[in-house]
């Protein structure tokens, strides 16, 4: 009972530790709790199980690192922006493309887009996307197993970058919480990064689709700098500095 007990205020602690800090290695659990490199997965293992936190290569990060209300509310937030961003964005999506789709509001907008295209192969981690486009098109989807974020669809799990860099894309694209004046890009949630690095590096051209709420905006991980996008499609320009930066990264921008 006693073991019991410790173990699951061990666990406590650990969700409490991820909460502040997002992400914990299995080396950090091992140092922090005195415990083997077995215990820590199967702590980890455990808080996963229970939905409140998610593996990933050699640790693990907070199931929900930003609120569920936070995350509804950018469903509604500048909505009509996010469908032209989707229509423009679909429009640069060649016929038989292999494209993956990140998770999100304006990847969903791009989604209802592609719908359009014909013979396209699809690999999204976004239930929604992946509803989308079965329901109306015969695209060959493939989507990773895992845990469902159900706030927005979200699929995880700890091999997920593992399965997407099984494939190779000619077009990926991303969206994020932010893009900042120093040309970082970046989003809130350290699997999502994970993910998206994956299919950026197996991509022939990443299109970057975002709503003007993200420029200025420092995102909690960095996911790459503005040098590794090739594409912006946006629904106005972006302010000085950054669309110097834009510029002087050589990307494309299309509004």
């Amino acid at each position: 009972m006693a073991k019991d007990s410790k173990k699951s205020g061990r666990q406590a602690h650990l969700l409490s530790h991820l909460e502040q800090n997002h992400y914990v290695s299995i080396e950090e659990i091992t140092a922090l709790y005195g415990v083997t490199t077995q215990t820590a997965r199967r702590d980890i293992m455990a808080l996963e199980e229970q939905g409140k936190v998610r593996r990933l290569h050699g640790g693990a990060t907070i199931s929900t690192p930003v609120e569920p209300s936070v995350l509804r509310q950018r469903r509604v937030d500048n909505a009509t922006a996010k469908e032209r961003i989707g229509l423009l964005t679909a429009e640069l999506i060649p016929d038989g493309s292999a494209v993956f789709i990140d998770t999100g509001t304006t990847c969903e907008a791009v989604a209802r887009a592609l719908v359009k295209r014909r013979d396209l192969r699809v690999v999204t981690y976004s239930l929604r996307v992946a509803t989308t486009l079965s329901e109306s098109t015969d695209f060959a989807i493939a989507v990773p197993g895992g845990f469902v974020r159900q706030v927005d669809g979200g699929v995880f799990r700890e091999e997920t970058a593992e399965y997407i860099r099984r494939f190779k894309f000619d077009v990926a694209i991303i969206s994020v919480s932010g893009i900042d004046h120093e040309g970082d890009i970046g989003d809130d949630d350290h699997a999502e990064v994970a993910a998206v690095s994956a299919a950026m590096a197996q991509a022939g051209r990443v299109i970057l689709a975002v709503d003007s709420s993200k420029f200025g905006r420092r995102a909690l991980v960095r996911l790459a700098s503005l040098r590794d996008i090739h594409t912006l499609v946006t629904e106005t320009l972006p302010p000085e500095p950054l669309l110097g930066r834009l510029h002087r990264s050589n990307v494309q921008i299309h509004t």
